[in-house]
């Protein structure tokens, strides 16, 4: 009886479970939820436990600035679970905000994962979900819920191919029929951005500075093409010589040159999947193009810097951040029918 009034009062949830950030659509309200996916825990002095003290954005605002014995987490790495407790702790919370006041306590969720993942990485976030207090755990593939969240025809007997670089891979993917027909993935993303570009401060600059501050400069004055203006940035941490305070102007020319290697390892992840795509199904993709999507999206020059590499249009989608979520919630809509995207489902022992 509590999974049918789940589903009737419309209290189905779709997340977008991302290494940076984790979004939540609630069926009938569209996107509740969009926060870092971060959790802030104390090590208790007793029994050498966690203790959660901050979920999102708040715990993601203590990021390097935590005294002894405080840590911010990121429990998920390269868009897999690496530490499932602390995911399950993100999922809970983020189920509760999104029911507010109701009280139905057990939802159905529609979760997203990368369309290479193992099977025993799936089944983890799986579990991670029914302990979270999910009555019913549906998987959908990422490529497939983010085609749904842009509008491509995915149904149709066409090919429609899409990239999404997120905060932990970069995943392509061309889709026909329902179904993914050719995919290819990295395990590099966003976070593997932040990471050059703090190499690059310390080796040129002696300059020593945190993830956050890293991803500011990234968001700030990060291209993938040289821009018609260049663009500078005061960027503050640490002297690694002397150990002070410092401070040290910095250039997008600088930073392009730091992100150029990943560039060029996701130009050869699209360039492979090409190569395996059907002539039948190329033809398509030269004929619509191609959409981009994931928080790396937004960043100056990507599109036409991928266009420039495959000889065929990028576009970029018109919410990239929340092509997945909104996929997931197109699934939500009508999810007896769409449950053939879903790569599996699992109860709970409610």
């Amino acid at each position: 009886m509590l999974k049918y009034l789940s589903g009737v009062l419309g209290l189905d949830v779709g997340v977008d479970l991302g290494t940076a950030n984790i979004v939540v659509y609630v069926k009938n309200e569209g996107i509740v939820i969009n926060e870092p996916s971060t959790v802030a825990v104390r090590k208790l002095p007793r029994g050498g436990g966690l203790e959660i003290i901050a979920v999102g954005r708040e715990a993601k605002s203590m990021a390097g600035k935590t005294p002894a014995g405080v840590e911010a987490i990121w429990p998920l790495r390269e868009g897999v679970i690496a530490n499932f407790d602390m995911t399950e702790e993100l999922i809970r919370y983020c189920l509760r905000k999104a029911g507010g006041k109701s009280f139905m306590s057990h939802p159905r969720v529609v979760i997203s994962v990368p369309a290479e993942i193992t099977e025993v990485e799936r089944k983890a976030v799986i579990d991670a979900t029914l302990g979270a207090g999910a009555s019913e755990a549906y998987v959908v593939e990422e490529p497939i819920a983010a085609a749904l969240g842009v509008g491509l025809p995915i149904s149709e007997p066409r090919g429609c191919m899409l990239i999404n670089i997120g905060g932990g891979t970069s995943e392509v993917s061309v889709i026909s029929l329902g179904g993914i027909v050719v995919t290819s993935s990295l395990r590099t993303a966003g976070k593997d951005m932040d990471s050059a570009i703090i190499a690059m401060l310390r080796q040129r600059y002696a300059l020593y500075i945190g993830e956050t501050t890293a991803e500011d400069v990234k968001n700030t004055i990060g291209s993938a093409l040289p821009l018609s203006q260049e663009l500078e940035m005061a960027v503050k941490g640490r002297d690694l010589t002397d150990g002070l305070p410092k401070v040290d102007t910095v250039s997008s020319v600088e930073v392009r040159e730091a992100l150029d290697p990943i560039f060029l390892r996701i130009e050869d992840m699209v360039k492979v999947a090409l190569e395996k795509t059907p002539p039948e199904l190329a033809k398509d993709i030269v004929d619509q193009g191609v959409v981009l999507s994931g928080g790396v999206a937004m960043m100056k020059g990507v599109a036409e810097r991928l266009s420039r590499a495959i000889n065929t249009p990028v576009i970029v989608a018109e919410s990239p951040l929340f092509a997945v979520a909104l996929g997931l919630g197109k699934v939500l809509g009508n999810l007896s029918k769409m449950k053939r995207v879903l790569m599996s489902v699992e109860r709970g022992a409610r």
